[in-house]
């Protein structure tokens, strides 16, 4: 599978709020505002050098940008005036695709724009002909394993002390997995 056969859908309307949404390549000149998206997000974020690296692996890392709507200030501000919604990297194996991180920038979640880009990776992976969606999640993010439950994710493993959890300690990863075969996007069979 190569990260270019299957493309990301193109630009949508958001019914509920009134503007366009799109899916673009995260580039390098993306870093400074996805990493700052991820510091507010996480008490334990990825750095510049993970998604670089993720990058310059060749990995799909997509942003999910829109429209500002009125009075809104995009945070962090970007050259087009677009808002950064979240965004989500992927790293495609053989019959499968690892999610490596999927994030909403913390002012727009509760929004539904983490199963909208799940739905996106779905169509996407399938597209690549992977048969599996596999991810870890912190045994203590609870609203993450419930989206990723209702989803239709099942939990296939734990891998102990995987997270850093401040200081010495360390948290254990919940390991899921979809199987794209038998899940449409959005959990439904």
């Amino acid at each position: 599978m190569t990260a270019l056969a299957a493309p990301w859908p193109a630009a949508v309307a958001d019914p509920q709020r009134g503007r366009r949404v799109a899916f673009e390549p995260m580039t390098d000149a993306d870093l400074d505002a996805v990493c700052e998206v991820e510091k507010t997000a996480y008490a334990h974020p990825w750095s510049r050098r993970h998604f670089a690296d993720s990058l310059a692996s060749g990995h799909p890392a997509v942003m999910l940008l829109a429209e500002p709507l009125p009075g809104e200030v995009p945070h962090p501000k970007r050259g087009d005036g677009r808002v950064l919604l979240g965004y989500l990297v992927a790293m495609p194996g053989v019959d499968e695709v690892h999610l490596l991180n999927i994030t909403v920038a913390p002012a727009q979640q509760r929004q539904g724009w983490a199963r909208f880009m799940l739905d996106a990776l779905v169509l996407w992976s399938r597209g690549q002909g992977a048969q599996w969606l596999w991810l870890e999640v912190r045994a203590g993010n609870e609203p993450a394993r419930t989206l990723y439950t209702r989803y239709g994710f099942q939990q296939v493993g734990l891998r102990r002390g995987y997270y850093p959890a401040g200081g010495l300690q360390r948290e254990d990863a919940v390991v899921m997995s979809l199987d794209l075969a038998v899940r449409g996007p959005g959990g439904g069979v």
